[in-house]
Parts: C-alpha cells; structure tokens; sequence
C-alpha cells in the first residue's frame, strides 16, 4: 500500500514512475515507428512483386503468342502443348494480379486481362487451330488479326498495370522516408525529454531528500554536542518532514528529562538540608508531643478533642520532616489499597476544621481505589486542596473530581475558580523553591511532584472548567502481586 497523500516516498515513487512511463513511452514509439517502417518495407516488397507479375504476364502473354505464330508456319498441331503451358502461366500471373488488386479501377484491368486471356483461347482452340489443320489460309489470316488484337490488349493492361504498380512503389518509398524521418525526430524528442526529467528528478531527489537528510546530520551532530536547544525545521514534505518533527520532540523530551534531572537535584539538596536540621526539629516536636499527652490524661470534654488535633497535627509534622529526608534516600515506604474519596473528604474537612478554606466552596465528586502511601497521598491532596483554596479565594469555589482510569489506575483532578496559571509560570510550577505567592517556601508542589513519581505517577497543571487552575494527580494501576495481596 502507498503511503498517504504528499509523502516523500510516494512523491518519489511517482517520479520514478513518470521517468520510466516517459522512457517506456518514447520506447513504445520508436517500436511503433519500425512497426509502421517494418509495414512500408512489407508494402514495398508486394509492389514490387506486382510490378514484377504484371511484367511477367506481358512477357508471358508474349510466348503464348508465339506458339500461336508458330502453329501457323509449321501448319501443325506440334506447339499445342506449349501453348497450353504459356496458357497456365497466364492464368497463374493474372489470379495473383488478382489478388493483389488494390482498388475498383485495378480490378476492372484485370477482369479485362483475364477476358482477353479467354477469348484468346478460344480463338485459338476453336478458330485458329482448325483452319490451320484444314489449310484454311482466309480463315487463318482472318483469326490471326483477331489474335494480335487480344495480345496487344492483354499486354496493354499488364503494362498498364505494372505501370501503375511502378507509381505506388514510389509512393510507398516516400511515406517510408517520411516515417523515418518523424521518428528520428520524435525519438530524439522523447529521449531528451525523459533525459530532462531525469535531471529534473535528480534536482527533486537533492533538494527534499539530501538537503533534509543533512539537516538531520547536522542536528544530531550538534544534539551530540550537548545543545538541546537544536531545532530542525518542520516544513519538509512526507516522511523526511515528521523525522524532523520526531527528532524535535525527542530534543524536546531531552531537554524535559534534564530539567528533571536538575529538579530531582534541587529535591535531593533539600532533602539533605532537610537530613541536617531533622534532628533540632524532631527534638521540639517530640517536648510539644509529650507536654499534648500529658495534658490529655487530664483533659475532658472539647479540650480533649482539641489536644488529640493538635497531637495528631504535631504527628504529622513528623511525617512531613520524614518525606523531606526520604527525597534524599533510596527505596519507598509501604503501599496500601485506599480509598482515594475518603482521603479527599478527610483532608477536606481537616482543612475546614483548620480554617484553612475560608469561604470557599469545595465540592468532592466521583470514588476510586488506588495504591498509594497513605499518609503521603493524603499529604499531596491536602497540599494541592489548600493552594486550590488560597487561588479561589473569599467565595470562590473548589471542585475535587475522582474518576478511575480505565487500566486500573486513578485520577484526582482539583479545580478552582481563581486566576489560573500565567503560561510563562507553568514550567516552572514544580521546581523548588519557585512560588508566586507572598509568603511560602516554594516547596510544596516540588515535594507533591516527587511524591506523585515515587508511587509510579504524576501531576499535571492545566486550566480547569471553573476557569482557574486544575492539578491532576494521576496514579498509576497496582502490580499484580500487590493485587494478590489485596
């Protein structure tokens, strides 16, 4: 099957198939004009075996009229037999004029040649031949003068004839030349015509293939030389076009992959920073803990539930200090079957209860399962459920849509009707340390990026139905021996 309308390879194809047409074609014309030369030459050959006929009969027509003349001096019956054969001869060389008659007029001169052959005959078997024998002289001279009339009229028509004949072997010689002559010309036409688009097919060949082909060279060459800002120009026709587009996207995937790299970097310097101060910080987390459970063996009532939040508040703040060191150490925690609605609706309300929301509507919609840490997936939720809120503002509102994937994985997609995202800033969403708000530290979407690719996934920010913006955490299916576990 040919490939689709305006690739290279059928351009090529086509090309390739008009030369051979054009060159097939000039060849068909020149078999054509030596077939016409070939028919001439044919022509020629049977003119001149009509020439060569009708000069035969005269000069036959000639010997019957011989032996004629000699049955009259010898007085006898002893040229009968010649005559008979002279008689056959004219019979045979006229049924051939005959069947090489061309036209009415011709045939009209050989019925006559053929009329006249036979009253010659008769004159000579019933007339002549008798008044010889019977020494009938009166009789004799009388048949005679019919005689040499028949022969001079035979020889008439055959020298008319042959003639005739003579004529067309001239015409034929000259549509023989002619026919040459055109298709020397014409040959010569076809096969510089064909030698043209050859040339022409090289210039095509050079200019959509080569030049493209050393385009390509020439960005991989500086794709080598580690610039992976290296662009190749898509508006190359068929194949050779979408290389290009291809080998731009596999720059481009380069280029992202070391912008990952640089990320997953910056995260890992976090996390060592992170390593060197955890134990200052786990020290004043682990008083806040102790003096939180001493005051609960003493609480009731409200304050009991107010201490056991703060507990587990504090507890997570620990958990919070754990994620950061595990950015800087290989291997990954434990993962669990969730609910991912009862994560979402969990962290919803902890951030109600928070006064993290404010005023802001949040409506959680859809239910999926996935694999996951849980205490990290609730920790990117609740991260991206906040920003969410903080975007939408006083009024605003905050879609969580949960939906399942159809491999067995999960997408949890948070919608808010703020400002959106600039186009500029998109990039740069998850690099550390990179925040477009006042106050932050720029690290919580960076941590909820490594977080999302330690469980297999991802996250991804677009512009959401509410006309804010919409960050998509996208979990991946579970393996099969975890779902052996389940």
């Amino acid at each position: 099957m040919l490939p689709t309308s305006g690739s290279t390879t059928r351009k090529l194809l086509l090309a390739f198939g008009a030369l051979v047409a054009l060159f097939t074609a000039a060849s068909g014309f020149a078999l054509a004009r030596l077939a016409d030369i070939h028919d001439g030459s044919h022509q020629l050959r049977e003119a001149g075996n009509r020439v060569r006929d009708a000069l035969e009969l005269a000069t036959a027509v000639r010997d019957q009229y011989a032996h004629v003349a000699h049955t009259i001096i010898l007085g006898n019956a002893s040229h009968v037999h010649f005559h008979e054969e002279s008689r056959a001869r004219v019979e045979a060389l006229t049924r051939s004029l005959r069947e090489q008659a061309q036209d009415a007029e011709e045939r009209a001169w050989v019925a006559d040649i053929q009329e006249n052959g036979d009253a010659l005959e008769r004159l000579y078997r019933d007339a002549l031949l008798p008044a010889v024998l019977a020494k009938d002289h009166a009789t004799v001279t009388a048949v005679h003068s019919q005689v040499l009339e028949r022969v001079s009229l035979v020889q008439s028509r055959a020298e008319s004839l042959a003639h005739r004949f003579d004529n067309s072997i001239g015409s034929f010689e000259a549509h023989v030349g002619a026919v040459e002559h055109n298709s020397f010309r014409w040959a010569l036409l076809l096969l510089g015509g064909a030698t043209l688009f050859a040339i022409g097919v090289g210039i095509y060949i050079g200019n959509s293939v080569a030049r493209p082909v050393a385009r390509l060279s020439e960005g991989a060459a500086r794709l080598a030389q580690g610039d992976l800002d290296t662009r190749i120009p898509e508006n190359d026709p068929g194949e050779l076009g979408q290389l290009a587009a291809q080998f731009n996207r596999m720059t481009e995937a380069l280029r992202a992959h070391q912008s990952q790299l640089v990320q997953h970097e910056k995260l890992a310097s976090v996390g060592r920073l992170a390593a060197g101060v955890a134990h200052e910080i786990n020290n004043p987390l682990g008083v806040i803990l102790g003096y939180v459970r001493i005051l609960q063996r003493k609480a009731e009532g409200p304050l009991a539930e107010d201490l056991k939040v703060v507990e587990e508040e504090a507890v997570r703040c620990q958990q919070i200090v754990e994620g950061l060191l595990d950015l800087s150490r290989p291997g990954h925690g434990p993962m669990e079957k969730v609910s991912v609605r009862e994560t979402c609706e969990d962290v919803v309300a902890r951030l109600r209860e928070a006064e993290r929301l404010g005023q802001v509507e949040v409506r959680v919609e859809g239910a999926a399962s996935a694999w996951a840490q849980p205490l990290r997936l609730r920790q990117v939720l609740l991260n991206l459920v906040r920003n969410a809120a903080e975007a939408a503002g006083t009024g605003g509102t905050v879609e969580v849509r949960i939906e399942p994937d159809k491999d067995g994985g999960a997408s949890v997609a948070i919608s808010d009707s703020g400002p959106g995202v600039k186009p500029e800033d998109r990039r740069r969403l998850f690099e550390p340390f990179f925040t477009t708000k006042s106050t932050g530290t720029g690290l919580g979407l960076a941590v909820s990026q490594a977080i999302a690719e330690a469980h297999g996934g991802r996250i991804e920010a677009d512009t959401g139905p509410l006309g804010g913006a919409r960050f998509t955490l996208r979990l991946p299916p579970a393996s099969a021996e975890r779902e052996a576990m389940a």
